[in-house]
C-alpha cells in the first residue's frame, strides 16, 4: 500500500515540476494537432495529469462527462489568442493539458 502511495506522490511531484504558466501562443501548434485539452479550474490540474497518465479510464470519462475535461474550441482558443492568455500546463503525451485559473482571468 505505501509503495502505492509513495509512487502516486513522486509521479505527482514530478508532474508538479513540469508544470508552467505558458503563453497560449505558444501552444497553437498543440492545438492545430487536436492534442490539447482544457481542464476545469474546479479541477486539480497535477491530479488529472496523474489519472490520465495512469490510464484511469473511469475519472476520465467521468470529468468529460461532467464537461470539466475537453478539447478546446475554436471559441475559446481565439479568445485566449486576443487576450494573450497565458495558461498553465503540463505535458502527458500525447496531451498537452491546459488550465486557466479563476483568479488569473482578466
Amino acid at each position: 500500500m505505501s509503495e502505492t502511495v509513495s509512487r502516486e506522490l513522486l509521479e505527482k511531484a514530478k508532474l508538479n515540476q513540469e508544470t508552467s504558466l505558458i503563453a497560449w501562443s505558444e501552444l497553437l501548434r498543440y492545438f492545430a494537432r487536436g492534442v490539447v485539452l482544457q481542464v476545469d479550474d474546479s479541477l486539480d490540474l497535477i491530479d488529472v495529469g496523474y489519472q490520465i497518465s495512469e490510464d484511469n479510464k473511469s475519472a476520465v470519462e467521468a470529468w468529460v462527462e461532467q464537461g470539466v475535461l475537453g478539447a478546446v474550441s475554436d471559441e475559446q482558443a481565439q479568445s485566449w489568442v486576443t487576450d494573450n492568455r497565458d495558461l498553465w500546463a503540463v505535458v502527458v503525451r500525447p496531451w498537452v493539458l491546459v488550465q486557466e485559473r479563476e483568479q488569473e482571468r482578466r
